[in-house]
């Protein structure tokens, strides 16, 4: 009988710690979408600057570091789905 105790306060633990794991992965991936919808709203930001500027070198480089911005989201939610 102490054994079947003793399995269930394992659990038990367990099963806390798996829920605060949870909620920290919930937490990080708000923090994640956050960071995805301010970087969105300022890529708008930028094809509207770059309609009323209209200069190629400009748009190259733009495009360039919204790639890399793209990569590093990426990168942050592949590592949140480990």
């Amino acid at each position: 009988m102490r054994h079947f105790i003793y399995l269930h306060e394992e659990l038990r633990r367990e099963n806390h710690d798996l829920k605060e794991q949870i909620e920290a992965k919930e937490q990080q991936i708000a923090k994640v979408t956050e960071t995805c919808k301010s970087l969105q709203k300022d890529y708008t930001n930028l094809k509207i600057a770059k309609i009323i500027s209209a200069e190629d070198s400009d748009m190259k480089k733009t495009k360039l570091r919204l790639s890399n911005i793209v990569r590093e989201i990426d990168k942050c939610i592949a590592l949140l789905n480990e």
